[in-house]
């Protein structure tokens, strides 16, 4: 049986019992015979294997399925209070989803995008958790020729499908982002290490939207009211980790945020349209406002 079957596997043994929550050994094997018929591939197994199955999800994935001698069934001992194991099981979830694509090929449809650079995260959290230099080509959107960095390799940030480096530019010893979609021939120097520092990744992109840190930027609490429709979403999907609900009634969704006033904030803003308002800060109604003047002045 093929690794890739296995964990096929895995996966469905998790999902099964994250729906059911309890479950007894031969529910989760008629589940896998199901499967098995929608997947095309023999995923059913013997007692003996599902324990052996059992080990090796807690060892890979941190999932601990234990067993229930009074209800006679399995189920997970999991804790999803930290946002690593909610996506965790999200990428399963995908996972599990991307392999029937394989069979029903216009039943799941995906958007067609360049490389994420996802390729070279490997890599680089080895680089990061053993204090080795990183040396790369970096092509940045707006330059025609791309530089060699050596860097320092800090943290990886995920935001909106992108994967990013948080890592000391060892040229100006400044903190820098780099894309992985724009990182090429990169080259983890095994024989160079560099001087632990404590870095907190959280802490170092708390007051930003999305990967953007100005050094000199200050956080400001800003106010925005939102269509009680589009709240819906920002209730779902919050701006930023400082969120707080003000109004949430039948004509407003207002919140608040404390947050830097970067580039790709305001470009988040005026990606709603006429969907949201500021309240505050002036500055940053007097930008919205300016931008809006520039933009409608192409049409005149």
């Amino acid at each position: 049986m093929s690794q890739k079957t296995i964990a096929v596997r895995y996966s469905l043994i998790i999902g099964k019992l994250r729906q059911q929550k309890n479950a007894t050994f031969r529910e989760i094997n008629d589940y896998l015979q199901q499967q098995s018929e929608l997947k095309g591939e023999d995923l059913t197994i013997s007692k003996r294997t599902f324990v052996r199955d059992m080990a090796n999800i807690g060892e890979i994935y941190g999932i601990y399925i234990k067993y229930d001698y009074s209800a006679r069934s399995y189920f997970i001992e999991e804790d999803l209070s930290e946002e690593k194991d909610k996506r965790r099981l999200e990428a399963l979830d995908i996972f599990n989803a991307l392999k029937i694509k394989e069979r029903h090929q216009n039943r799941i449809l995906l958007d067609s995008r360049k490389n994420s650079g996802t390729e070279h995260i490997y890599g680089l959290l080895s680089a990061i958790n053993n204090n080795l230099q990183a040396t790369f080509l970096y092509q940045k959107f707006n330059e025609e020729e791309g530089t060699v960095r050596e860097v320092n390799p800090l943290a990886i940030k995920e935001f909106r499908l992108r994967w990013f480096l948080l890592a000391r530019d060892r040229k100006d010893n400044k903190i820098k982002t780099f894309g992985l979609d724009r990182i090429s021939y990169l080259d983890i120097q095994n024989n160079l290490k560099f001087k632990s520092e404590e870095f907190d990744g959280a802490e170092y992109l708390k007051y930003a939207f999305g990967i953007t840190v100005v050094n000199d930027e200050e956080p400001e609490e800003v106010i925005l009211s939102f269509t009680p429709i589009q709240g819906k979403y920002i209730k779902t999907l919050p701006l930023h980790s400082s969120q707080k609900v003000i109004i949430d009634d039948e004509t407003e969704f207002r919140i608040s945020l404390k947050i830097c006033l970067t580039h790709d904030f305001k470009m988040e803003l005026l990606s709603m349209g006429e969907n949201v308002k500021v309240i505050s800060p002036q500055r940053l109604i007097d930008d919205i406002k300016s931008t809006y003047e520039r933009a409608l002045g192409n049409y005149l």
